[in-house]
């Protein structure tokens, strides 16, 4: 078989991805060429390698063979590149990047020292929802991944890195504002505005007042942080951010964060990926910069 290494990437691409549109995207090629190079791989092989159920493609039993062949050749001669480039004391390649919404506030921070440290590295940075990212993480489509609780439902490696405290949040000129030790129960009489279903924020949330049985006002479910900041300074209700999110809002005086009883709400941001998953020496000498002693980037203290 004259199987070429452009054909063995297109196709990894596309079955890793299980789609020729998102393939071509990551390969920055059309969707024409990818089908052009994945045809001519079935031609060589003599063998479909993918099959059409529905809308949806799927591997045959050769596809599925030759997909591990492409993760253990691609794989090695990815290592050997890295690998070969570190000892030349250079740092090159690729870093796919997953964050959570939240964590665009603060990980643009994190990457320009990191670039900074090694220009020949390409960082590729993917924001998106809980869920998504959870997708993307269960299907490895990055090297790396950063959000604010590890899944339960799928076997990772996770590492903290980084402090991420949840404050209640209020408009300036609410009158809790200046209070000390609000109790906790003083909130089931205020509205409280939410993140979307599956939000690491909501769930964390959730479960604080839960577990203090007070029950939650729910005046409006938003699906952003942005949506959230702006309706607190709108006056429509308090709401619980992670501090990341709202450092520049605190500091000009629109946003004001109450000091209540049990709060912040304390965790940590989470660097993530699979367990079987071998880190390339791009993705390793992330996963070390971000665990070096460092100042914290989360801004003031509150």
């Amino acid at each position: 078989m004259n199987i070429s290494l452009r054909q063995l990437k297109v196709f990894e691409s596309v079955a890793r991805l299980l789609s020729f549109t998102r393939a071509a995207t990551e390969l920055h090629l059309t969707q024409p060429a990818v089908s052009i190079q994945i045809r001519q791989l079935e031609e060589n092989v003599g063998l479909p390698l993918f099959e059409n159920i529905g809308k949806r493609i799927y591997l045959t039993d050769t596809g599925k063979d030759l997909y591990g062949v492409c993760e253990t050749v691609l794989g090695a001669l990815s290592r050997f590149e890295m690998d070969a480039a570190d000892r030349r004391g250079l740092k090159t390649g690729k870093l796919r990047l997953a964050v959570t919404t939240t964590a665009k506030y603060f990980v643009p921070r994190l990457l320009g020292p990191f670039c900074e440290r090694y220009p020949g590295i390409e960082v590729s940075l993917k924001v998106t929802n809980q869920s998504s990212l959870l997708e993307r993480l269960a299907h490895n489509e990055d090297d790396l991944y950063i959000l604010g609780q590890p899944p339960k439902h799928l076997a990772v490696k996770a590492q903290p890195f980084m402090e991420n405290r949840l404050v209640m949040l209020a408009p300036p000129d609410h009158p809790l504002v200046g209070q000390r030790n609000i109790p906790l129960q003083r909130f089931a009489a205020e509205w409280l505005l939410m993140r979307e279903a599956g939000s690491g924020t909501r769930q964390s949330t959730e479960r604080f007042f839960a577990e203090r049985g007070v029950a939650i006002r729910e005046r409006m479910t938003l699906g952003s942080n942005e949506a959230i900041k702006q309706a607190v300074m709108g006056k429509l209700g308090l709401a619980v951010l992670s501090h990341n999110t709202v450092v520049l809002e605190i500091a000009v005086g629109q946003i004001a964060v109450l000091d209540v009883e049990g709060f912040p709400i304390l965790r940590h941001w989470q660097l993530v990926y699979p367990a079987e998953k071998r880190l390339s020496v791009v993705a390793q000498a992330f996963f070390d910069f971000l665990n070096e002693p460092a100042e914290p980037v989360a801004g003031p203290a509150v």
